[in-house]
Parts: structure tokens; C-alpha cells; sequence
């Protein structure tokens, strides 16, 4: 495969769960800022949802305050910013038409159906919550739609393992930094474990990556945050969990290299990371520190995409 072909596959699929993540974190705070204060206590946490997003330093060069009318429109429309939904499907659109050879015709239709969708919200807004809630479920679906038609549809070559790659690499990404936002930033000092602001954040991060009811099955207990950490890092079972995101890449990436006849620095990086995982334990990640800990895996999966695009994208 061209490796511009790769690149398109590759980048096409990390779009769309991007998209995906900014409509599931939008709506997550939006669950908890309609709690009476009592519960919010003194969090923004539309500050909380622009640092999950990582744009919160660019947001404020434009806006004064992170309120709901800004903080939706810049993660959903803002043509400035360009991890908001609207440039992550525009651009996940061009990179579909530049491999539409490679894509199933249901994959295009997925795509090509969401941006002209979104097209014509764009044009008439979101002035009210019903509208706005219509739009994040939409975005949802599209990428459920996409992930579900390249599941069933798609040949299991390397066009497929690419695109794996960057639905993997994204979603990796994306439940590290929620889960570091909530244990460093968004819980106030003054605020111990296992109030009622605690208990409502907490399940606003599990709705976030649509986790709330898998912590119940798998746990059978209150929400505990040791028992949250432990589901979104090392549960393998959970499929946006760090340990599962690690399982597939490692899987895709180990294909990708009896596919081409050689191993590289991709998959021995991928392996390093998996294997550290298998062998951790909540325990010993809270003696580390969650923070730290997430902070490192953060970069080093970021260090994973590097390693991919010089080895097969470049």
C-alpha cells in the first residue's frame, strides 16, 4: 500500500473518534451542569471540558470565559479551532474522498451523509439543549455507523489494520486524558472522595465513554475511584480501556508486520507499552501516582503515532 493511502486510512478513522469524543464529552457536562449547585459545588466544569479536549490554552485566546454557549460552540463549530467536530469530519470527509477506492461504499455513505448533515445544522444552530443533544447523538451514531460498517464490511488487509491503528491510537488517547483530568484537575481540594459532587463527576466520565453500566457489571459496587481507574486502565475486557486500545494495537500492528515481511520500532514500542500494562496494578499506579502515571502514558502513545508515521506514513 502507497503509504499516502495508509496515511489517509490512518487519519481518516482517528477523526472520526475524535469527533466521537468531543460529542460524548459535551454531552457528558452537560448532564452535570443540570444539577442543582449543590451538587456542582464550585467546579467550571466547562474549564474541565476544554482541558479534556486539550484546546483549553486556544480557547482563551479567543473567549473571556468558558461558559456553555462558548465552550459548545468552539468543540463543535469553530472553524479556528481544529480538533473541533466540525473540521474533525470535514477532515476525515477530504481524507475519505482521497482513499475512496480503499473505503466500502457503506464506509463513504457513513462519512459523505454526516458532512452534508452537518452542513445544514451548522447553518441553523443549536439554540436549545433539545437541539444540541439531537446534534451529539448524531455525531455519536455517525461514528458507530462508520466503526460498525468497517467492522463488517472491510477486507482484513492492511487497508483495515491502518485504519485500526488510528481508531486505536485516538481512542487511547482520548480515555487517558479524561480520566487524568478528573484525578488532577477536576476534583477541588476542599472536596474529599466519595461526596455527592465526587459520585456525579465520576459518573459523568464513565457516560463519557459510555462505561457507567460495564463498572456496574463488572464491579457490583458504588463508584469507587480506584475501582474506575482500574476499569479504564488495565481492564482489557472494557474496549475503551488503555490495556484493550494496547491489545488491538499490538494485534493490527503485528499484522501490518507479516504483511510487509518485517517487524520495526512500531511494534516493539506497542509491546512495551502493552506489556507494562499487563504487569501493573492499581496498587502500585497509586503508590506512582495516577497523574504520573497517565501523564507518561500519554506521551508515550503519542511517541507510538511518531514511530508509526516515519515507519509507514512518511
Amino acid at each position: 500500500m502507497l503509504s499516502r493511502t495508509a496515511e489517509n486510512l490512518y487519519w481518516l478513522a482517528r477523526y472520526v473518534e475524535r469527533a466521537e469524543y468531543l460529542a460524548r464529552t459535551i454531552d457528558a457536562t452537560l448532564r452535570v451542569t443540570a444539577l442543582p449547585a449543590t451538587y456542582i459545588g464550585k467546579t467550571n466544569e466547562w474549564d474541565s471540558a476544554l482541558l479534556t479536549a486539550g484546546v483549553a490554552a486556544s480557547f482563551y485566546q479567543q473567549y473571556q470565559e468558558a461558559n456553555e454557549a462558548n465552550v459548545v460552540d468552539y468543540l463543535s463549530f469553530s472553524a479556528s479551532n481544529p480538533s473541533s467536530i466540525r473540521n474533525c469530519i470535514e477532515a476525515a470527509r477530504l481524507n475519505s474522498r482521497s482513499v475512496r477506492t480503499a473505503l466500502t461504499s457503506e464506509m463513504w455513505d457513513t462519512i459523505n451523509s454526516a458532512w452534508i448533515e452537518l452542513q445544514e445544522v451548522w447553518s441553523k444552530g443549536t439554540s436549545t439543549r433539545e437541539e444540541l443533544a439531537k446534534f451529539l447523538r448524531f455525531v455519536q451514531e455517525t461514528s458507530l455507523r462508520f466503526d460498525g460498517s468497517a467492522y463488517r464490511t472491510m477486507l482484513r488487509n492492511d487497508a483495515y489494520w491502518f485504519s485500526r491503528l488510528g481508531l486505536h491510537l485516538e481512542r487511547a488517547d482520548n480515555t487517558a486524558r479524561i480520566l487524568d483530568v478528573k484525578y488532577h484537575v477536576l476534583l477541588p481540594e476542599e472536596e474529599h472522595v466519595g461526596g455527592p459532587l465526587d459520585f456525579y463527576q465520576w459518573s459523568s466520565i464513565l457516560r463519557s465513554v459510555s462505561a457507567l453500566t460495564a463498572y456496574h457489571w463488572v464491579y457490583r459496587e458504588t463508584l469507587k475511584p480506584w475501582l474506575i481507574a482500574d476499569l479504564l486502565i488495565l481492564n482489557d475486557t472494557l474496549p475503551r480501556s488503555l490495556a484493550s486500545c494496547y491489545g488491538n494495537l499490538v494485534r493490527n500492528l503485528d499484522q501490518i508486520g507479516v504483511a510487509y515481511g518485517r517487524q520495526g520500532p512500531a511494534q516493539r514500542h506497542a509491546r512495551g507499552i502493552r506489556n507494562r500494562l499487563e504487569h501493573s496494578n492499581m496498587n502500585d499506579i497509586f503508590q506512582h501516582g495516577v497523574h504520573e502515571f497517565i501523564q507518561e502514558f500519554i506521551a508515550d502513545n503519542s511517541r507510538l503515532g511518531e514511530i508509526v508515521t516515519k515507519q509507514y506514513l512518511i
